[in-house]
């Protein structure tokens, strides 16, 4: 009796010490930008207090509010982080500042520390890992494959606490380590993000898409935004074990739809709904808007607490599982909103809009008439009163070599060579493996530097074209990281406070058409219709040549006499006069 009632005990508890040891939190953050537009961001974060890092092959633990779609594949695989995101648009970093969440470059990014083994290899992982994730939110990850994926050096460095400390593992590379990980990172420019991945982002919610936050998500909405995107990122660290960030942003224009040309919002406006009832597992759930400055406002309903952050005003309105809230909500849904009332329609400050919100501004262009060659150029502008150092990371498909003899850096235009200090180039491999460029640069206070190279075209195999040859091949755009001038070191990776401390901000450039010599895709086409059309005619002649029966015909004669006609008909004569 005793076994049977402590499985009973244990298959009770168990469950409620699974939901104990995690956590769920929601947040919206709501800014209006100074060119009339509305940046938004929804995110949901799910941490497991208690979890360790386990291999693939350990015992099953137990998941209450961590998707377990999605653990299975973080298990499986052994995948320590993994990042990934899904945008469609260009983040105007001059106009809307720099974006909650880095991840903004164009299209698809993923990029994950995976353990190896001896049994299994790090590049089986993230193959398998890409069709996962690709069958898990629908998109086309899938196809980032070696011919995509790339292992820089310097940049993405872990945003979490490996298992085995990074610093120890730089230190001494030659030390053989019972497990060791790898970096895997990949791009693709042209990929779009739709409902078909907004469907299952929902499912990976507690309370799905039916109250709380998560209940503004309207696609119809947020998918008619000027920009917007999702992203997941699932960390380690030691004080909050897993944590999973699950974020959704859009830029959404007012102005655009209101018949007045007003840039006054509200939840109805931008998504369509109100927040009627409360997601009870979240522990915490807040809406955030940034009040506007300089312009006569009017906020409703009244905030209950404002303070301040980075020198602006923040309204802050809580949500949680309380009784006052959830009676309130059941007689009134929470619809914020946000008018100037001493506006009779929004007008764009040419003065305003000339003052840069982002400390960097990048220009990234490849010019050329030739497909054979090519140059590129990458502009960096410092916008702030003090020197910044970053890091420069280029990826560019086999298709593309750069020449790096040609490499020039320019400051107003001088040359200057002494503002590279590290210089990390891997060859491409020919119909494989890109090729990646990490250079690290000191850009002084206020100043414009330059950098140009030219790079070479090759020429694909037919088979190789896409289906779209004629506009040309996406390249991914280049990314910026800068440093902070605390952790300005020539090891980039002997000291992991630098790299473990905060998510680091990214800057991404828009992605580049580049235009690539391509066959006359028709003339197949055309030869094998003129060789049909000369085949049938020469096949029907000499068909009919050999198939037909040539036979002799007997034709009448006519004797005409003195007006009298004869016809000689085999025996028989017939005389007509």
């Amino acid at each position: 009796m005793y076994p049977v009632f402590s499985l009973l005990l244990l298959f009770f508890i168990s469950p409620c010490l699974t939901l104990a040891s995690e956590d769920y939190e929601e947040l919206l953050t709501v800014r209006p930008l100074r060119d009339g537009r509305v940046a938004t961001r929804f995110l949901f974060t799910i941490s497991q207090l208690d979890a360790s890092h386990e291999m693939h092959n350990d015992q099953t633990q137990h998941y209450a509010l961590l998707p377990l779609t999605l653990g299975q594949v973080l298990r499986d695989y052994s995948v320590t982080e993994v990042h990934l995101s899904l945008n469609a648009g260009k983040w105007d970093y001059g106009n809307w500042g720099m974006p909650e969440d880095p991840a903004v470059s164009t299209g698809a990014e993923l990029w994950a520390w995976i353990e190896g083994s001896e049994q299994t290899g790090v590049n089986e992982r993230w193959k398998s890992l890409r069709n996962a994730l690709a069958g898990l939110f629908c998109a086309s990850v899938g196809s980032l494959d070696e011919m995509r994926t790339t292992s820089p050096v310097y940049a993405f460095r872990p945003e979490g606490n490996l298992p085995i400390s990074l610093a120890s593992f730089s230190q001494n590379q030659t030390e053989k380590k019972d497990h060791d990980y790898e970096l895997r990172h990949a791009s693709l420019p042209a990929e779009h993000v739709c409902t078909e991945n907004l469907t299952p982002f929902l499912k990976l919610l507690p309370c799905k898409g039916s109250s709380g936050i998560a209940s503004l998500l309207n696609p119809h909405k947020l998918f008619d935004a000027d920009w917007h995107g999702m992203s997941v990122h699932v960390t380690r660290t030691e004080d909050e074990g897993i944590k999973l960030q699950l974020s959704f942003q859009a830029v959404i224009d007012p102005v655009r739809s209101s018949p007045q040309g007003k840039r006054d919002f509200s939840f109805q406006s931008l998504f369509g709904r109100t927040i009627s009832r409360i997601c009870r597992v979240a522990s915490t759930s807040s809406v955030k808007v940034t009040l506007p400055q300089r312009v006569a406002y009017a906020i409703s309903p009244e905030p209950p607490s404002v303070f301040t952050q980075n020198q602006a005003q923040v309204a802050t309105f809580d949500l949680s599982y309380e009784d006052g809230h959830i009676q309130e909500l059941k007689q009134r849904p929470l619809d914020i909103s946000v008018r100037y009332p001493t506006e009779n329609s929004f007008s764009y400050s040419l003065d305003e809009l000339q003052t840069p919100m982002s400390d960097l501004r990048v220009m990234r262009s490849l010019s050329g008439t030739s497909q054979a060659h090519g140059k590129l150029g990458v502009s960096i502008q410092n916008n702030r009163e003090q020197d910044i150092e970053l890091l420069y990371l280029e990826t560019m498909p086999w298709l593309l070599t750069f020449f790096l003899h040609t490499l020039q850096v320019r400051k107003d235009g001088a040359d200057r060579p002494d503002l590279l200090t590290v210089l990390s180039y891997k060859l491409p491999e020919e119909h494989g493996r890109p090729s990646l460029l990490e250079v690290r640069v000191l850009i002084p206070a206020g100043a414009i530097v330059k950098l140009d190279m030219e790079v070479e075209k090759s020429f694909l195999r037919y088979t190789e074209h896409p289906p779209d040859a004629q506009r040309g091949w996406d390249l991914p755009p280049a990314v910026f990281i800068p440093l902070y001038s605390s952790l300005q070191t020539n090891n980039f990776i002997s000291s992991s406070e630098m790299y473990l401390n905060e998510r680091r901000q990214r800057v991404y450039s828009p992605a580049v058409l580049v235009d690539v010599a391509t066959p006359d895709f028709s003339m197949p086409y055309n030869v094998i219709i003129m060789s049909s059309t000369l085949i049938a005619l020469i096949f029907g002649s000499i068909f009919n040549l050999m198939t037909r029966r040539f036979v002799m015909i007997w034709e009448p004669k006519a004797n005409v006499q003195a007006g009298t006609v004869t016809l000689n008909d085999g025996g028989s004569n017939e005389t007509t006069t």
